[in-house]
């Protein structure tokens, strides 16, 4: 990333460097991002173990939040022992959300049945704890939808959206945030382009969903935190302002939703 524009004050609200892809470099890595102008990670946890990492990286990094929860993929791993490993979790300092929970239909296991009895379990705990909610949501927008309506008064964002315009707009009507990755600047990626233009900038984050997910033009690559500088230049492309300022505006996002 030699030679690019560097902007300051990044706070990328959605990653896992806990991943295996960053095992061989992660210490020097994560040591390197304020020289590239990043502030701020929250780090979302998957699974128990995940979780786990996510509140350790938390404690370890001064720029690192964590948050915790049962992925839909990871449904099926549901326990109650699990679940109250990670409401101890959520009452640390630095674990600021529960996340990411949610819907994800793409593929046929673990059930519907299953992953909207754990993402209902886990919206309750998140108005029983008043900690806001990282979604995640593929091919399940209207259960989605439907099933936040079940908890007024839960607040959160939608992470790496790329959905209708539609969607968001209803979305941000019921209080959300909308987070925007790399998604942004592919190609032929209408949808997101749509969203974005329809959410206002107050509701806007930034985020990587490190290692996946990398911006144009390093689509194919590992992704990490100094990479939204990418996805901010095709935001702030599409929302007609500055690209800092769209850096800074999403920031302040961030800090506002996670209490920050």
């Amino acid at each position: 990333m030699q030679g690019e524009t560097l902007y300051t004050g990044i706070f990328d609200s959605h990653a896992h460097y806990n991943d295996e892809r960053f095992d061989a470099d992660r210490e020097a890595l994560l040591a390197s991002l304020p020289s590239q102008g990043v502030c701020g990670v929250v780090n979302a946890g998957t699974n128990v173990e995940s979780s786990r990492q996510s509140a350790a990286l938390a404690r370890e990094q001064e720029i690192f939040y964590a948050a915790a929860g049962y992925h839909p993929e990871q449904a099926a791993e549901y326990t109650d022992e699990g679940m109250a490993e990670i409401f101890a979790l959520l009452k640390e300092p630095k674990t600021v959300a529960i996340g990411e929970i949610g819907l994800d239909y793409y593929w046929p296991e673990p059930s519907r049945e299953v992953q909207q009895r754990v993402f209902r379990l886990q919206l309750d705990a998140a108005r029983q704890l008043d900690l806001p909610v990282i979604i995640h949501s593929r091919d399940a927008a209207e259960d989605t939808v439907r099933i936040l309506r079940e908890f007024p008064g839960v607040r959160g964002v939608i992470h790496c959206f790329t959905g209708s315009a539609e969607t968001a707009r209803i979305l941000v009507e019921m209080g959300f945030y909308i987070g925007f990755t790399g998604v942004l600047t592919f190609q032929n990626s209408r949808r997101p382009v749509e969203a974005c233009k329809a959410v206002p900038l107050d509701r806007i984050l930034l985020e990587t969903d490190c290692p996946y997910m990398a911006p144009v033009p390093y689509r194919g690559k590992r992704c990490w935190s100094p990479m939204i500088a990418r996805t901010a230049e095709r935001a702030a492309e599409i929302k007609g302002i500055d690209p800092q300022q769209m850096i800074d505006i999403a920031r302040e996002n961030t800090k506002r939703l996670f209490s920050l």
